[in-house]
């Protein structure tokens, strides 16, 4: 069987051709490599071990159940388990809950194998200005892109599609679909997931429209269906944008005459003989002419648009009118109607002006007016900042946070005018070691500045941290029962919280965040989206690798039938049985068992 690799970057190569149909892709569903290859990725996520509606999980995998599904889709019996919906609570509104579709551990393979495919054939071909649930992109990509090219935009429309991925017409998908897809067969194995269906409460239910809920396939298919849009807004934006040039655009009478006033101050300076008067005259003519703009606030023969998307959510930055903004705005809702199915949703969906901050993927984003100056490398004065987008920490976020881990309470006056801010301790918490405590409030400090790096105002995280640290140190003296004056004088050393360990290589320290919260223009990799990257495939030890090389880790025999043995976490478990021992040695999760291993040490529950 081929390498999937390879298939992988066969498809992405002509991905860019025009016209290029894409036929017998069904077939790659048949190599055993695909579904290694999308076992060692699921296993990896936190859910593999959650059951779907068949009851199963990805524990005891085998080559058995793997060739299993390969027959099924062979004669064509392969038919989707309905998703098993569960209800989690929105973090930006905790009282409403969004659905979440489960599907089986058999239905995850196929649906990792057929996220690949069609990755490859349409990841080159989206939009630069789609970030969302794509390799190398990320919130701060968009918000990074936002802040080069929405320089100067004087209108912003804010885009909210109403119920976006339950709303995906299905017939709509497939078409798309079919525009590259020539294999009926490929077709009708989408048709089969875009209809599978859900379970809740153990009662089936038909699904009329969206994506699987939950499902690998969901992310790319979102992609593959706003592509269209991102599509229309390509092409809006060469009707829109008017080519004109710099020497074209004339400036106003008003900075003309506060020109020609510098110009004659500046010429009585040179001659040598001037007076206290003229020099007051050139400074208040220089004054004047960098608060003037040069040319008029509106000008109608100058536009331009930008646009940026990430996921279901749009914003799209306006050089031009307010009409110009309601124009776009209303063309969008009719090309969301008529040819995606989607609905623009009214309420959320705002024209703002760029001075007003405009809430986008967890930023305020706004566009500078300060007219500040300095000088540039020729001497000559100019606006530094003016037309600039600023991005902000929004106070209700970090805010918002504190309440989330129970770290800070708020006590109100008695007529609810001022409010007073008290750090707490944590109470969930006084159970767990010091250095797991220490590092629990590191990972929330470090989680919220490194989502907030590009934030101007990222110095106010400061406050956020304050309480924290006061939080913390009220937990350790919840812990030990005593005061925050003891817990200091036992952990602070020249000003740093410190918690000392041992290990095998000799005692260390672990400190409490103390790095500050400095602004990154750049250098946002390492918190970029997270999407599986399959460079190393061959490794000797990977899942796959194990599974193939029929040899049972436990007692040593040779079998064809290896199942591999997963469990949820390493601290879960005991040690009672020589399974847990040898897990527990080699640091590993999962365990290649030949059957009669499996069935001795099977586990139930599961942990």
């Amino acid at each position: 069987m081929r390498n999937p690799i390879y298939v992988l970057k066969s498809l992405t190569e002509k991905a860019n051709v025009k016209g290029y149909g894409y036929e017998r892709l069904y077939r790659n569903l048949y190599n055993p490599e695909f579904y290694l290859l999308a076992y060692r990725k699921i296993a990896t996520s936190p859910g593999s071990m959650t059951k779907g509606a068949d009851g199963m999980s990805i524990d005891q995998m085998s080559m058995a159940r793997i060739n299993r599904i390969i027959q099924s889709l062979k004669d064509q019996s392969y038919k989707p388990n309905p998703a098993r919906r569960i209800y989690i609570a929105k973090k930006n509104n905790p009282s409403k809950k969004r659905p979440l579709g489960i599907p089986s551990t058999d239905d995850k393979l196929v649906q990792e194998i057929v996220r690949m495919i069609l990755e490859a054939i349409y990841e080159p071909t989206f939009s630069n200005r789609s970030h969302g649930f794509r390799p190398h992109r990320s919130c701060h990509t968009a918000l990074s892109q936002i802040k080069d090219t929405f320089t100067g935009v004087r209108w912003m429309v804010e885009g909210d599609i109403q119920a976006c991925f339950d709303s995906f017409d299905h017939h709509v998908l497939i078409d798309i679909l079919r525009r590259r897809i020539k294999d009926e067969a490929f077709i009708a194995l989408m048709w089969k997931f875009l209809k599978a269906g859900y379970m809740e409460q153990w009662e089936y239910h038909k699904t009329w429209s969206g994506t699987p809920q939950g499902s690998g396939v969901s992310p790319i298919l979102a992609n593959i269906y706003l592509s269209e849009l991102d599509a229309y807004m390509e092409e809006y934006k060469e009707r829109f944008d008017t080519e004109i040039s710099s020497s074209s655009r004339k400036t106003t009478g008003e900075y003309n005459r506060a020109v020609n006033r510098l110009r004659k101050a500046k010429k009585k300076l040179e001659t040598g003989n001037h007076t206290p008067e003229d020099i007051r005259e050139f400074k208040e003519a220089r004054k004047q002419k960098i608060a003037t703009p040069c040319r008029p606030v509106q000008e109608s023969a100058f536009k331009r648009i930008q646009y940026n998307r990430y996921a279901d959510d749009f914003v799209v930055g306006v050089i031009g009118s307010k009409a110009d903004a309601l124009a776009l705005k209303e063309d969008l809702r009719k090309f969301l109607g008529d040819s995606l199915k989607l609905t623009l949703s009214e309420e959320k969906t705002k024209v703002t002006h760029s001075s007003e901050a405009v809430r986008y993927l967890g930023y305020d984003i706004k566009v500078s007016r300060d007219k500040a100056v300095r000088r540039n490398r020729n001497g000559t004065l100019r606006h530094a900042w003016y037309g600039q987008v600023r991005l902000y920490v929004p106070h209700e976020k970090w805010e918002g946070k504190l309440h989330e881990y129970k770290a800070m309470q708020v006590n109100w006056d008695e007529n609810r005018k001022r409010s007073h801010w008290r750090a707490m301790h944590r109470g969930e918490l006084l159970n767990r070691t010091d250095i797991e405590i220490v590092s629990q409030f590191n990972s929330e400090i470090r989680g919220i500045y490194n989502f907030y790096r590009l934030a101007g105002n990222v110095g106010v995280l400061n406050k956020f941290y304050s309480v924290m640290r006061y939080s913390l140190l009220k937990t350790f003296a919840g812990k030990y029962r005593t005061n925050v004056r003891e817990i200091k004088r036992r952990y602070v050393r020249d000003g740093v919280f410190q918690v000392p360990y041992l290990t095998k290589s000799g005692p260390k320290v672990c400190e409490f965040y103390h790095d500050g919260f400095i602004k990154h223009a750049d250098g946002f990799d390492n918190v970029q989206d997270l999407l599986p990257r399959y460079v190393r495939y061959d490794g000797r030890n990977t899942l796959a690798n194990r599974l193939k090389a029929g040899i049972c880790e436990l007692c040593g025999s040779k079998t064809d039938d290896i199942r591999m043995r997963h469990v949820r976490s390493l601290k879960e478990l005991k040690g009672v049985d020589e399974a847990e021992i040898l897990m527990l040695r080699m640091r590993r999760k999962s365990l290649a068992l030949c059957p009669a291993c499996s069935t001795k040490f099977a586990q139930e529950p599961l942990r």
